[in-house]
């Protein structure tokens, strides 16, 4: 009952930022011009691709909520840092658009992708405008954390840009010539930093000094990598009815992710048969094998467990930002929500 109830808290708090943030974000998607704002409208499925309302689901606003979660946890109003979420939320979603043209994944959200809808130039060219927007967004606030943070969220993209260029590196290389830290380290530079990132600014927005920040930081991080274990698990063995996306959507794309890598370093029959495969074209009786693959070599349990040691590494970071953890509840919620989700 306990992870039911923990659950439940982690919806209803992603549900709130939701209801926080969107506003502001869709105002500053809306400033688009036209023809970008109908890209930007249609990813975020406010609009269908003929610019009607609706047609898509909404985001799950975990960077968002984290940013308010971590405002609260250090004694701050959360309304003061509701563009800093907004523009988190932002910088995703250049992320998001930019990564579904390099992958070239056709679904996302139970809908086909902006490139697409719309073609790779005008999906790049909004990724770019979401990211020009979260900048702005934060440089125009008021607050007087306004400077330290928009400086954080420009590093933080540096950061994931570096990450996702590692992502892409690794593709071109062979199956077990990538090494396990190598993808750690893209790992937490493409995802961790932007969780990282979020907690980081909603602790500036509360005030909190130079320690305290980068307690929450690592928090986010660590957190964050948690986060892409789980991730990894489900683009494998995720339904696509829950995730959106084909079944073993990164094994057909020949993704080095991180149970795989795993998995190809165990020196087993199975991390053979699996680099064979990745070798190979990967249709779908090859994507079943390769799960199995994948399993039987011990990177399914490797991820999960890696992901419960980096949850209780982030854990002992956010004592260091909130020693009484009974204030940052909803910063629990949220990273105990990200690392049992299955979708």
């Amino acid at each position: 009952m306990p992870d039911a109830m923990e659950g439940r808290e982690a919806v209803e708090l992603l549900e709130r930022a939701r209801t926080v943030v969107n506003p502001q974000l869709r105002a500053t998607v809306e400033s688009l011009p036209g023809s970008m704002r109908r890209v930007a409208m249609y990813h975020f499925g406010w609009e269908r691709a003929d610019g009607t309302p609706g047609g898509g689901r909404p985001g799950k606003a975990i960077r968002p909520a984290l940013v308010l979660a971590a405002t609260t946890a250090l004694g701050g109003d959360p309304r003061s840092a509701v563009r800093a979420a907004a523009a988190v939320e932002l910088v995703h979603n250049f992320t998001l658009l930019h990564d579904d043209v390099i992958d070239e994944d056709a679904t996302r959200r139970h809908r086909p992708t902006a490139w697409t809808v719309f073609g790779s130039p005008d999906a790049i060219i909004v990724g770019d405008a979401l990211f020009a927007l979260a900048l702005r967004l934060i440089a125009e606030d008021e607050h007087r954390a306004s400077a330290a943070a928009s400086a954080r969220l420009a590093a933080c993209v540096i950061e994931l840009c570096a990450g996702q260029q590692a992502d892409c590196a690794f593709e071109h290389r062979a199956p077990q010539e990538v090494s396990l830290g190598e993808c750690l380290a893209m790992a937490m530079a493409k995802t961790g930093a932007l969780l990282g990132c979020a907690c980081a600014l909603g602790a500036l927005y509360a005030g909190a000094g130079d320690e305290e920040v980068a307690a929450m930081d690592a928090f986010g991080r660590e957190a964050g990598l948690a986060f892409q274990l789980i991730d990894d698990l489900i683009g494998i063995w995720g339904d696509p009815g829950q995730t959106g996306k084909p079944a073993g959507a990164d094994l057909a794309a020949h993704k080095k992710s991180l149970p795989v890598v795993a998995a190809l370093g165990s020196g087993t029959p199975a991390a053979a048969e699996l680099a064979e495969l990745y070798r190979g074209p990967m249709g779908a009786a090859a994507v079943t094998r390769a799960a199995d693959a994948v399993e039987r070599a011990g990177g399914r349990d490797w991820a999960q467990v890696h992901a419960a040691d980096r949850m209780g590494r982030a854990v002992d970071h956010l004592a260091r930002a909130v020693p009484d953890l009974a204030a940052a509840g909803e910063l629990l919620a949220l990273a105990e929500f990200v690392t049992r989700r299955t979708r």
